[in-house]
């Protein structure tokens, strides 16, 4: 008799074929940044959204284009600019008439956020009410207008970017809307040896044909998958404990935590650390959470949820390096947790 388990267990392993061959595909068309695809990927089937943070140049734009068509998602990109109004993200009521009975009614134009993949390139350079437009839609799935509410497609996915360099006239998000993002995700500069495998391979004639590795149904049924994945009472303690670390005034908090950070992370980042825990074993096809995936996220997810002090700053002291710090200072043994539990 096969059980819901046996099913799940091989559903895992197609995941992690899936994975292989997304990535095996990607390689045609982009050199290095195995993390960043890595961290996409997790957030993608995670059911979360990302914040790049990078330079021009680095072929962000291309790697979600080549990401979409690998996994048969439609894709789009709004450059976000000072002028940028919500309705150009989400739609827009039209007044049109009918030939027949020349009623005139208002008929709501879908805007480019009804698509599975949107690339959201500098989010920082529109107002907060555009800025506040999108990151509703990320967060309800819909969107309404003229009473009526228009569900979003599924599987939706969210990647915003962000210059580092360029501040002047832009409008940073609030901490409160960086909450809704899953990763931050820093993309760096190429090595020597990827810059020079980029110079050779697009400064030919060659265009790459990418293949179609998954489909919609088929992420959205992973997604459900990767929920289903089990997690162990001494992981789940793991996350929590991480979370709970960054903040200043809990009780048991790190020194160096009380006298470097301003405002630590919420539960959003225990759920975060937990799902893309499950997403990351997934991904490798394994059926179970380990704490060392809780760590490979935490990262990614605590940089943009904590807030060092000017203290922190004054000593040179990133959110990263904070964060570097918490994981060496927080343990992750199995016995210390499940002690704690029993």
């Amino acid at each position: 008799m096969v059980t819901k388990k046996t099913d799940d267990v091989e559903a895992v392993e197609n995941l992690g074929k899936a994975r292989d061959a997304i990535v095996s595909e990607l390689r045609k068309a982009i050199v290095g940044m195995d993390d960043v695809i890595d961290e996409m990927m997790i957030a993608i089937f995670a059911r979360g959204h990302c914040l790049l943070v990078g330079v021009p140049g680095l072929a962000k734009t291309l790697l979600v284009s080549s990401l979409a068509e690998t996994m048969s998602m439609s894709f789009k990109r709004i450059q976000f600019t000072p002028d940028l109004m919500p309705s150009d993200i989400t739609g827009t009521e039209l007044l049109q008439e009918d030939p027949e009975t020349h009623e005139r009614r208002f008929k709501f134009q879908k805007g480019p956020v009804f698509t599975n993949l949107l690339l959201a390139d500098e989010i920082n350079r529109t107002p907060p009410k555009t800025q506040a437009a999108l990151l509703e839609a990320m967060q309800e799935k819909r969107i309404s207008s003229g009473g009526e509410d228009f569900e979003l497609d599924e599987p939706f996915f969210v990647l915003a970017t962000q210059n580092p360099i360029e501040q002047e006239g832009t409008y940073p998000l609030p901490e409160a809307q960086l909450d809704r993002f899953l990763f931050n995700i820093m993309v760096k500069y190429p090595t020597k040896s990827e810059e020079l495998d980029i110079v050779r391979s697009v400064t030919n004639d060659e265009e790459p044909q990418l293949k179609e590795v998954v489909d919609g149904p088929t992420i959205l049924e992973f997604q459900h998958l990767v929920r289903r994945i089990p997690v162990a009472d001494h992981v789940f303690e793991y996350a929590t404990a991480l979370a709970r670390a960054t903040r200043p005034d809990e009780p048991g908090a790190p020194e160096f935590v009380r006298k470097l950070i301003s405002w630590g992370a919420g539960p959003r980042a225990s759920l975060n650390l937990i799902l893309a825990g499950k997403a990351r074993a997934a991904l490798r096809g394994r059926c179970h959470v380990s704490t060392d995936d809780v760590r490979e996220v935490c990262l990614p997810i605590l940089r943009h949820r904590i807030i060092p002090n000017f203290a922190a700053r004054s000593e040179g002291m990133t959110s990263d390096s904070l964060v570097e710090k918490l994981l060496e200072e927080i343990p992750a043994g199995e016995d210390l947790y499940t002690e704690q539990v029993n």
